[in-house]
């Protein structure tokens, strides 16, 4: 058996990074529940509202709008498009770029999740506060464009 380690319990309890992930976990979790009518998870559905409101726009370009890398975004586009809810097709300008748009298909798709989403906007709010969460938001947004360094 390995050696003991000494890790203080701070390590957990005290770890921002656990904190958060486990609240997006929970977040998430409460938001896929609310979407399964839709057949949609949550990142599905971030993705399509996010391109939808974008209008046709290269992966790269995706990516950078969801904070998401390039690789991460292509397997989570791949059920999208199989079930064709959005079409990815070789770019006008530099063919080996790739450009996505929502189908109409996935534009319907997302006026259902729409709703259901607005339902489970209200619910945390009735649950949390506007306020609260606006300024958790906030914050969120600022860690975000924070450039941590290793």
């Amino acid at each position: 058996m390995a050696e003991k380690l000494d890790v203080p319990a701070a390590a957990t309890a005290g770890c921002h990074c656990l904190a958060m992930r486990q609240a997006a976990r929970r977040v998430t979790h409460f938001y896929d529940g609310v979407l399964a009518p839709t057949g949609l998870r949550t990142t599905q559905f971030s993705i399509l509202a996010t391109l939808y409101n974008l209008g046709p726009t290269t992966i790269n370009d995706l990516a950078d709008a969801l904070a998401l890398d390039r690789t991460t975004l292509g397997r989570n586009i791949q059920p999208l498009q199989r079930e064709g809810l959005i079409a990815v097709e070789r770019g006008n300008q530099d063919r080996r770029s790739k450009q996505v748009q929502v189908t109409p298909a996935g534009a319907t798709r997302l006026k259902t999740g729409v709703r259901l989403w607005s339902k489970a906007q209200t619910q945390l709010e009735a649950a949390f506060g506007p306020q609260r969460l606006s300024a958790m938001r906030a914050l969120l947004a600022e860690l975000r464009l924070t450039k941590l360094r290793v």
